[in-house]
């Protein structure tokens, strides 16, 4: 029988207690998150009402591994998922939940780097404004 799914403090007071990892996880399966990268990608064109080849070409990605991305064939690094959420226009708040929903740590204020990659999106700037900001202050440009 499936356990119910917990909260994330009910899970880690849990795991802390509990000294056998495989039948923590065996039990708790409804409460793991399936980072299914491509499935999260295609809905989200869906609901915005976009087009897979406008949002490869807008968050400058090669066409070839853009449309590998979206097949599931191709696994993104977090930069590339952020070229994608800002491709697709998506909020602060949509942006943090897809980084977190495919198994990538949120944008974080007390890092510089992400700092300047967070005031992009809530000034709405594209790709490419935000890669001259990151190299006029030094840091690493989405690539």
């Amino acid at each position: 029988m499936e356990k119910k799914c917990r909260s994330t403090e009910d899970l880690m007071d849990s795991l802390a207690e509990n000294s056998d990892l495989q039948s923590f996880m065996d039990e708790n399966q409804c409460n793991f998150r399936k980072e299914d990268i491509a499935a999260y990608l295609q809905a989200l064109l869906k609901e915005k009402h976009l087009r897979k080849s406008r949002v490869i070409r807008d968050a400058m990605l090669n066409e070839v591994y853009g449309y590998q991305i979206f097949s599931g064939t191709k696994i993104p690094r977090r930069d590339k998922m952020l070229c994608l959420a800002l491709a697709m226009k998506l909020t602060l708040e949509e942006t943090q939940k897809m980084l977190r929903d495919c198994g990538f740590s949120p944008l974080y204020v007390r890092h510089r780097r992400d700092c300047v990659i967070l005031h992009g999106i809530l000034q709405k700037k594209s790709v490419m404004e935000i890669n001259n900001t990151l190299d006029e202050m030094g840091f690493p440009i989405f690539t």
